[in-house]
């Protein structure tokens, strides 16, 4: 991975922030470059408003000027860029390295438009090589353990908390022959609060590999 492909996607999905939208801000590394360029625009004079998946997020906009809103408070989001630990021609992802996958998935589907920005090593011909993160209710650990493990996957719980409070149980799977069958089985399971399986969410990704950015639109996979 290269951190300038990282700033260049962040750099390329800037484009899609317009004056006055309300922006939901993802979590990452890559998403830290969109924060400071998104900065410097705002600090220029560009009148928007965000929103941030995590508190960490939300305290990086903070400091380079971007007013930051309380999503508790919100409806409906303009336009989320966000990172991906995996993203396949589909605009099928796997995200949830930061812990912050459920209030991603939320803000998601609050957005008119989600954007993936990530560099060339995120892009796969298929999702399931990287863990899948599952955040857990933590009186419900060893229950969903044990159902993701019935489910196939190897699980490990992660250290800490996430900003909910809760557990993340990471799970690995390996190849995912059928990703809507097993989101559908996860959200099944009584405990287990959110999954980093985004199959629907992503309209569109800007991904950089040695310097050059490739956009890709729903529907073109």
């Amino acid at each position: 991975m290269s951190d300038d492909d990282k700033r260049l996607a962040a750099e390329a999905a800037l484009g899609e922030v317009q004056d006055g939208m309300l922006v939901g801000l993802g979590t990452g590394s890559t998403v830290a470059f969109l924060i400071r360029a998104l900065g410097e625009r705002v600090r220029g004079g560009l009148g928007i408003e965000a929103v941030a998946t995590s508190i960490a997020s939300a305290r990086a906009a903070e400091a380079v000027g971007i007013r930051v809103r309380d999503f508790a408070e919100v409806a409906r989001v303009d336009l989320t860029i966000d990172g991906a630990d995996e993203i396949d021609a589909w605009l099928h992802a796997i995200k949830g390295a930061g812990g912050a996958m459920l209030r991603e998935k939320v803000i998601a589907a609050a957005s008119t438009r989600m954007v993936v920005i990530a560099d060339g090593s995120k892009r796969v011909a298929a999702i399931g090589a990287a863990k899948l993160p599952v955040e857990v209710l933590p009186f419900a650990r060893a229950f969903v353990t044990a159902r993701l493990e019935a489910l196939g996957a190897a699980v490990v719980l992660r250290d800490g908390v996430t900003d909910n409070g809760n557990v993340i149980l990471d799970a690995r799977f390996g190849a995912i022959s059928d990703p809507a069958k097993l989101a559908a089985a996860i959200d099944a399971v009584p405990g287990a609060l959110g999954h980093g399986l985004f199959l629907r969410e992503v309209d569109a990704a800007y991904v950089a590999s040695a310097g050059t950015v490739e956009l890709i639109e729903r529907g073109e996979g």
